[in-house]
């Protein structure tokens, strides 16, 4: 009898320990989208947003890798969206999922994100980014524990507006020391925007200690150092999503 009870607590723990191995496996396959909830380009009463083709085709590379994908803004609910463009085929694929469509329209709020469930953040532009992403400190705290637990931080085109303000617990800002790329000054002056913007990321992304890369205008470019995975412009989003995955299989 005592053998049988012996057997049967053992069989329960080896049962419980591959349950939440099983778990924690499925939890590190999460990564974490973070999109504006800014709807205006400053003063000049053009619209903006998260850019579309900066979700979906990051999106595609990862969620065809099987990854579970999750969206937080620094109000939740339901972004604005910029760059609505459904002849590219990715944008249509992503807008047309159900599922992912209902996530983005029904983003978290950062109070409702649980750092330890995503192995990567990804912080995707449009001008949006510009105004809301630098001082969420909420945010920042996020990304700060998903690299500190050993995740990837990563964005591209305004969405490392994201990482200015990110310290890590030793007191540095993330970027500091590292190779990074985003919107150039340019590029910023080509869309005529120099002016607008609250700040040049560029610069400022500078002044926080990154060593900044950056290609001719339009031209993709990422960079990946550290864990930290940027790129320049909306054409280099679905390197960066390539590059994260490429990171994630390490």
């Amino acid at each position: 009898m005592k053998k049988l009870v012996f057997l049967f607590i053992s069989l329960l723990s080896i049962s419980l320990f591959q349950s939440q191995n099983k778990k924690s496996i499925t939890m590190k396959k999460k990564i974490l989208f973070v999109v504006t909830s800014h709807d205006k380009k400053g003063n000049t009463g053009e619209n903006t947003g998260y850019y579309l083709g900066e979700v979906s085709h990051p999106w595609e590379v990862l969620h065809q890798a099987g990854y579970e994908i999750d969206f937080v803004s620094p109000k939740g609910g339901t972004p604005p969206v910029d760059g609505f463009d459904l002849s590219d085929p990715v944008n249509k694929e992503f807008w047309e999922n159900k599922e992912y469509k209902n996530k983005i329209d029904n983003s978290l709020k950062p109070s409702q994100v649980n750092p330890s469930d995503y192995s990567a953040i990804f912080y995707a532009g449009g001008h949006g980014a510009m105004w809301d992403l630098a001082d969420n400190t909420e945010l920042a705290g996020i990304a700060s524990k998903i690299y500190e637990n050993g995740g990837i931080v990563a964005g591209v085109c305004h969405g490392p507006a994201g990482l200015v303000n990110i310290k890590l617990s030793n007191g540095k800002y993330l970027v500091d020391g590292k190779k990074i790329n985003a919107f150039t000054n340019e590029e910023e002056a080509e869309v005529k925007l120099t002016n607008v913007v609250p700040f040049l990321l560029e610069d400022k992304l500078k002044e926080r200690g990154a060593k900044f890369e950056k290609s001719e205008l339009w031209q993709n470019h990422v960079v990946a150092d550290q864990r930290v995975i940027t790129g320049q412009n909306p054409q280099s989003a679905k390197s960066v999503g390539e590059a994260i995955l490429k990171e994630l299989k390490k």
